[in-house]
């Protein structure tokens, strides 16, 4: 059976600091997709949101000084303005920090716990806390670090509840190769292949180290792990376990458009998880590109991260999105260029489309009095811009349903430019000149602003607010909707009067110094040139102590050691006590290291330890060596380590 409805979701944003143009990619890709499906008549629901929990962000508040909520909440009003800005029409914007989610989570982990598919465990591995990701020692980079984000990973030990993923192996291989549509595109498909053929670990999902996260319903002492959490909003969203009406109506999802880098979670863990809770499988997962700037990776130490906000102050939202949609193809890596969204702006927004609207309401005010009649007198050339406007819908719907949004734009621009160049055929002004043609030319004049009509259908899931505006100079009632159902030859009506407003794009014009002048006023460029680079301070190093000779250093033994336990001495702000493993044995050691490294960071960290030190108390703990750790005396401290050594090694 053919459903009517449509849902769609991006992937939850994690919340930070500063918005940048990769932002809106995702989003507007989503938006587009939403807003096409509404032109088709189907309901939709489009959900969007924030993943707000996790270790990452407990750490960046308490370096802020506030709470995890305060947190976050005021990076969510800027991503909700941001949205807001570029015009796109979600339906809902899920926190996980809501209520309506924590209970989702906790319904959904007791069930799958209640089945027997989670169990209790000491966890000892390797985690990466930016990626809020678990990995295995062969699964790291050449330099072993996290393979998504090439950033270290940190040893971490702890008490933790695990999800049987193991279990699911071979049903998600039968299951992917039975639902071949399902990881699009293929490429990716591939790639989740190949990773699940190394084999399945059990997942990882609470945390005892942090608070800030979903209390787990069967042990107070845990908080459920971000992406068991994180992946539930695509059903709160659709009031899963509140609302079956809706639930069914919407569920199984249509779409999750992800971005490449966590694929993995949505097409492997995420999929393991609804086979547990007994749920049906999404339609699709695609998994897009991602987006670089002037063909590098924004960085703010590049200077090249761009603000979308002062982006769509200075070229207008439809601007930003048409370029992000035009210019990349769907799935693989895109382009940003400032030059290259100013040339497109012009080109296609200003020229083709803002001008062939200009033009024709300006020639109907002129030679009917804003009047547009179908006198009935046609020629071939009239016969072929019926047909290729039927060809370029059935064309639109075609593409855009196989999701190959900037061919489905290509189509909709080349209708375009074939009314322009309609204009130049039939030559109206020469029409005006011969009364005999007065007939010839209403006929002219209503097929171009019947060209207008079903040009505005068509774009609008792409610029929604040039829609509006064409169907007003048309003399037409903005609908509620958009539908494609009307983007049928004949639906403008004898009588209708045009109304000529303001251009549609201005020109972009380029001063001297690299600022614009759009609609006469002066912007400067909104993406700084890489960063100079700028000498660094020379290091003011404390002076050499005294020679001593071989023997004597040699009497120093320099040991590897491996942190197994790690706690913040009370009443001190400097001092952590530590349990270090060397060989066989296990020495408590104290180290006023606390201002630089938490307890839970050092946790499986290979130290080296000054072995044959003589004891000290500090603080009233009795202390048995000393860790080795470089300082600049500006407040920069690092450990000295000594990674994939055994403990008890020898320092030479």
């Amino acid at each position: 059976m053919t459903r009517n409805s449509y849902y769609i979701t991006t992937p939850i944003y994690y919340p930070s600091d500063n918005l940048h143009i990769g932002h809106a990619y995702c989003t507007t890709v989503a938006d587009s997709l939403a807003r096409f499906h509404r032109t088709k008549g189907e309901d939709v629901f489009f959900l969007t949101g924030s993943d707000e929990h996790g270790l990452k962000i407990q750490r960046k508040a308490k370096e802020k000084g506030v709470t995890p909520i305060e947190y976050v909440d005021k990076i969510i009003a800027n991503f909700k303005f941001l949205w807001k800005q570029l015009n796109i029409s979600n339906n809902d914007f899920i926190r996980t920090s809501e209520e309506r989610h924590h209970k989702v989570v906790q319904d959904t982990l007791q069930k799958i716990y209640d089945k027997g598919d989670i169990y209790k465990k000491n966890y000892e591995g390797l985690y990466c806390v930016p990626c809020e990701s678990y990995w295995l020692e062969r699964q790291l980079d050449e330099n072993g670090c996290c393979p998504d984000c090439h950033r270290p990973v940190e040893k971490m030990q702890e008490e933790s509840y695990f999800f049987k993923m193991s279990k699911y192996e071979e049903w998600w291989m039968s299951f992917i190769e039975e639902n071949p549509d399902f990881i699009q595109p293929a490429s990716r498909r591939n790639e989740m292949i190949n990773f699940v053929k190394q084999g399945l670990e059990d997942l990882c999902i609470t945390r005892t180290t942090f608070d800030w996260g979903v209390p787990v319903p069967f042990d107070s002492k845990h908080v459920v792990y971000v992406w068991f959490d994180a992946l539930l909003n695509y059903l709160t969203g659709i009031k899963y376990g509140s609302d079956d009406a809706m639930f069914n109506k919407f569920w199984p999802a249509s779409l999750h458009l992800v971005g490449k880098e966590i694929v993995r979670f949505h097409t492997i863990i995420w999929p393991i998880m609804l086979h547990a809770m007994g749920v049906e499988m999404p339609e699709k997962v695609y998994g897009h590109g991602w987006l670089v700037v002037d063909g590098d990776k924004m960085s703010k130490s590049k200077g090249n991260v761009i603000d979308p906000l002062a982006l769509i102050d200075e070229f207008g939202a439809d601007a930003i999105r048409y370029f992000l949609l035009r210019e990349i193809n769907l799935g693989s890596d895109g382009n940003f260029s400032r030059d290259a969204l100013i040339t497109r702006t012009n080109a296609d927004l200003a020229n083709d489309l803002g001008n062939l609207l200009h033009r024709t309401v300006s020639m109907i005010e002129k030679y009917h009095k804003g009047v547009v009649n179908d006198a009935g007198v046609s020629e071939a050339v009239d016969d072929e811009l019926k047909t290729l406007a039927a060809a370029t819908v059935e064309n639109f719907i075609k593409d855009m349903d196989g999701m190959e949004i900037n061919t489905a734009i290509k189509g909709v621009w080349a209708f375009i430019s074939r009314a322009n160049k309609y204009i130049d055929e039939t030559a109206p002004w020469v029409l005006a000149k011969n009364p005999e043609k007065a007939a010839r030319l209403e006929t002219v004049m209503y097929n171009l602003a019947e060209s207008l009509r079903i040009i505005a259908i068509l774009v609008s899931p792409f610029i929604p607010s040039a829609s509006p505006k064409i169907y007003t100079q048309l003399g037409l009632a903005v609908p509620e909707q958009f539908l494609l159902a009307e983007a049928k030859w004949g639906g403008l009506a004898n009588g209708t009067k045009v109304a000529k407003g303001d251009p549609l794009y201005p020109r972009i014009e380029i001063a001297e110094d690299g600022s614009t002048i759009i609609g006469g006023k002066k912007y400067e460029p909104k993406v700084s040139a890489p960063a100079p680079a700028q000498e660094e301070p020379k290091f003011a190093m404390e002076p050499i102590k005294e020679e001593i000779t071989f023997d004597v250093f040699e009497k120093m033994d320099l040991r590897v050691g491996k942190v197994i336990a790690a706690e913040k001495v009370k009443k001190s702000k400097k001092l952590l006590k530590l349990q270090v493993e060397i060989g066989p044995e296990v020495r408590t050691i104290v180290s006023g290291i606390s201002q630089y490294y938490e307890p839970e960071a050092m946790i499986g960290k290979n130290v080296i330890v000054v072995a044959n030190l003589a004891p000290a108390k500090l603080m009233g703990i009795e202390s048995f060596g000393m860790l080795l750790a470089a300082s600049d005396g500006q407040g920069n401290l690092v450990l000295a380590d000594a990674p994939n050594m055994p403990s008890g090694a020898r320092v030479k």
